[in-house]
């Protein structure tokens, strides 16, 4: 069994590392001996065919040891101390990091899955040949999936295609990743497979006269320029087939009216100039042109792709580059250990991957699970890249449809936090619109600002995403502190205490009737909604020790109410509250503070119970914009609602909504939702709405 890989090893390896390698075999044999497969097989056939797959990848010695050992430590009783001993501390954590997690008390398989792979990004960060192991376990895993029950070999066929073929297409080992998706595809739609596998292989000798006159033509044509070039033809295949007629809701026939060609020539310069005798032989289509050796993918992949309108206007594919780079394209990060000389393109290719497995770091950081985590990572798994340039012309690569949110976020996360605006081209453009390749953006950033929730609505890079998650967390905790500490103290007040005087006898206490960690945890509860501050007050004050004030002016003061925007704080659609307005709130769980008018008939029922509904005040600094609602009647005429809009922006009002209904033949009313300032501020927009000829009356909406 040993002799094939040793036969492999040969070409490329030193004798002594092909030595260690066999020592590692030898060592992987005794420690499995007597465990077999499901298949009947003895274990180390396992091993065995990972390092067999690892050895087809060119990878070094080291690796191919880890491969060997990669289930020993949990599998039989060697520790990682005693692979250190034999084989070197690298090779130990190799085999640590590629080891699986134990099974664990989880509350779903999901969660087993996420922190796995929680697991490996760590030991990604350290050696990206952690990964590269694991791949290649996958992949034999994959190969005899056939011994397993449907149910499990649907499951891991399904963790094949969403994280394990995307994570070999970041790294650039295509081969890996075509037989992860055509492998998954089988386990997981048999029927779909099988019967688009006959579909192909019948258009397969329909199209052997085209696809071998097309060849022809173009090995002809390169010769008589003498370029020597390697023609190959490129078949599409089985998932990508599936994946094209399922999302753009295309026939087979469509899909394969598209031949493909691979080119691969000596040098850059070939490159270009075969690219140049292609575009004179057919004319190319416009728009389909890719320069990916000026600009690399994110995993480093480099070539030159076009579409050309061939003999009977047959569309025909192009992929153009060199022999280094069709490694790159098949091995991608794998080839570092192949071209040790140094190559350029390839160790570009490692600092691509190490910043991924970086911002793979980042975001774990930041998550607040496993799960969490590896939603985000599924997201980022990995959609085509649009290129942009920061203000120095540095390329920036970003996934299809991201926004300069997402920019401003992949440059840094204190740049992506304080984001204003930016210039996409020299232009003020919105934050939501997606950047097309090419583009020069530059973001402006503002002191004091900060993530604004709505962004989640838009971004499309998981690094942005758990950011603004992240921020939004720590916002939504301080918040809801603050407004605990005013709740209490208010509630406290009723008692004759103030927060300020609490001792540490009365915390301990509390923490201790409660159950809670932190009397900040506990201060957050009542921000939120899920404790009454009359009962924390109560626990924290004994009957005993209450001074309750026979003068009412200094019981039940009101909180003070001092900005429009807050993650705990909110404004009743129902009646729309804005500054001036007599208010009252009422806590929701989960929620915090939500603020009606005073006079709002939706708290009719709780007005009077002070355990649920307290009294309001605003603050003589209230800065912000707050929603209002307005009705406007008038007789309609033409262009009275861009007369009406013009008027009530012309005062500083953003309307946000706006809607017509018609009373009668003779009136039409117009429901206008915008933002205010403050009462006065509404009282100037109704004063200019009221001075125009059709209006009869402007007046607000209120739920009473």
């Amino acid at each position: 069994m040993l002799d094939g890989l040793t036969n492999k090893l040969s070409s490329y390896l030193d004798p002594k590392e092909i030595d260690r390698v066999k020592r590692a075999y030898h060592f992987s044999e005794k420690c499995h001996l007597g465990q077999m497969r499901q298949s009947g097989d003895p274990y180390i056939t396992h091993p065995l065919a990972v390092a067999n797959i690892l050895a087809d990848m060119r990878m070094d010695h080291e690796s191919l040891i880890a491969g060997l050992l990669h289930d020993v430590i949990e599998d039989t009783g060697v520790t990682k101390g005693q692979i250190s001993r034999r084989f070197g501390r690298t090779v130990a954590d190799l085999v640590d990091g590629v080891s699986k997690l134990s099974e664990v008390e989880s509350a779903s398989r999901a969660e087993q899955q996420a922190e796995s792979f929680q697991k490996m990004t760590l030991a990604m960060s350290r050696d990206i040949r952690v990964m590269l192991v694991k791949l290649a376990d996958r992949l034999h895993n994959m190969r005899t999936l056939g011994v397993l029950s449907p149910e499990k070999r649907r499951r891991i066929a399904r963790e094949t295609l969403e994280i394990y073929a995307p994570i070999a297409q970041r790294l650039g080992i295509n081969d890996i990743r075509l037989e992860f998706e055509d492998l998954g595809f089988a386990a997981m739609y048999p029927l779909r497979h099988r019967r688009l596998r006959e579909a192909l292989k019948a258009a397969r000798k329909n199209r052997k006269e085209v696809v071998s006159e097309i060849h022809q033509s173009i090995e002809m044509r390169l010769e008589r320029e003498s370029v020597p070039t390697t023609v190959k033809g490129r078949e599409k295949h089985l998932w990508s087939i599936y994946l094209k007629m399922r999302e753009k809701k295309k026939s087979f026939r469509d899909i394969m009216d598209v031949f493909a060609f691979r080119l691969v020539v000596d040098n850059v310069d070939d490159c270009y100039k075969t690219l140049g005798i292609m575009h004179n032989i057919y004319k190319p289509v416009p728009g389909e042109f890719k320069d990916y050796i000026a600009i690399p993918k994110a995993n480093g992949y480099q070539s030159l792709h076009t579409v050309l309108v061939g003999m009977h206007g047959v569309l025909i594919e192009v992929q153009i580059r060199t022999k280094e780079m069709e490694a790159m394209a098949n091995f991608g990060i794998a080839a570092h250990w192949e071209y040790k000389s140094g190559n350029n393109h390839v160790q570009v290719s490692q600092r691509r991957a190490a910043r991924w497995v970086q911002g793979l770091l980042d975001m774990q950081k930041q998550a607040g699970d496993s799960l969490e985590f590896l939603e985000h990572v599924k997201a980022d798994l990995f959609p085509d890249e649009v290129y942009v340039f920061s203000p120095k012309g540095e390329i920036v690569e970003l996934p299809s449809g991201a926004t300069p949110v997402d920019f401003a976020y992949s440059v840094h996360t204190g740049v992506g936090d304080s984001c204003i605006a930016c210039h996409v081209d020299g232009e003020l453009t919105p934050l939501s619109e997606p950047l097309k390749s090419g583009q020069k953006v530059e973001i402006i950033s503002g002191s004091g600002a900060q993530p604004n929730p709505n962004w989640l609505n838009f971004v499309v890079t998981a690094k942005a995403r758990s950011a603004i998650r992240h921020f939004l967390k720590n916002q939504q905790h301080d918040e809801s502190v603050d407004l605990g500490k005013r709740l209490l103290d208010q509630a406290l007040s009723n008692l004759g205490a103030s927060y300020k005087q609490l001792k540490k006898s009365q915390i301990k206490r509390l923490l201790k009737e409660t159950g809670a960690s932190t009397f900040e945890y506990v201060l957050q509860q009542i921000g939120l909604g899920n404790r009454v501050p009359f009962a924390v007050a109560n626990l924290l004050v004994p009957a005993s020790k209450r001074k309750i004030s026979d003068d009412k002016k200094n019981s039940n003061l009101p909180v003070v109410i001092d900005a429009s925007e807050g993650l705990i704080v909110q404004y009743a659609r129902c009646c729309h509250p804005i500054p001036g307005d007599p208010i009252l709130g009422h806590m929701t769980p989960g929620k915090g503070l939500v603020i009606h008018l005073e006079s709002c008939r939706n708290l009719k029922e709780i007005r009077l119970n002070p355990e649920k509904c307290m009294p309001l005040v605003w603050s003589s600094v209230v800065k912000g914009e707050f929603a209002v609602e307005l009705k406007v009647e008038l007789t309609p005429e033409r262009g009275f609602i861009a007369a009406l809009a013009s008027r009530m922006t012309e005062e500083d009002a953003t309307i946000e909504h706006i809607s017509v209904n018609e009373k009668d033949a003779f009136t039409t009313i117009v429901d206008v939702i915008l933002t205010v300032r403050d009462r006065i501020h509404l009282a100037d927009i109704m004063r200019r709405a009221r001075s125009l000829k059709p209006v009869r009356r402007v007046y607000r909406v209120r739920n009473k």
